[in-house]
C-alpha cells in the first residue's frame, strides 16, 4: 500500500507561515526552514515583550512623576508615601500624565500631600 503524505496539509501549512513572514529581511521570507525558525523566534519575543512593555511603562511613569516632585522639592518616595498615608487614590499612569500635561494640577496634588 503507498505511503500517503497529505501535500496539500503540508504546503498549506507551510504557505501559512511563509505569509506571516511577509516583509522579513534575506531568506527569512522565503526559505521554509529560515522562515519557520524566525517566526517562531518572532513569537517568543512577541510574548516576552508584552510582559516588557508594562515594567517599561511603569518606569517611565516615575521618572516623570519623580521629576515633577523634584520641581516642587519633595522626593518621589516622600511623595508616594504620604499619598498613600493620605488616601488619594491615583495611580502612576494618571500622576505622570499630571505631571506631564498638567502641571499646575500635580503641584495642587502636591501640596494637599504636604499639609
Amino acid at each position: 500500500m503507498p505511503r500517503s503524505v497529505n501535500a496539500v496539509a503540508s504546503r498549506a501549512r507551510r504557505k501559512k507561515i511563509l505569509n506571516r513572514t511577509k516583509g522579513y529581511w534575506g531568506r527569512g521570507k522565503n526559505v521554509w526552514t529560515v522562515a519557520k525558525n524566525k517566526w517562531e523566534k518572532g513569537q517568543t519575543y512577541a510574548y516576552r515583550d508584552r510582559k516588557n512593555k508594562k515594567r517599561e511603562f511603569r518606569s517611565l511613569w516615575i521618572n516623570r512623576i519623580n521629576a515633577g516632585c523634584r520641581q516642587n522639592g519633595i522626593s518621589y518616595s516622600v511623595f508616594m508615601g504620604e499619598l498613600h498615608k493620605n488616601s488619594i487614590e491615583l495611580n502612576r499612569k494618571v500622576l505622570a500624565d499630571l505631571a506631564m500635561n498638567h502641571p499646575e494640577a500635580f503641584t495642587a496634588v502636591v501640596k494637599m500631600v504636604k499639609k
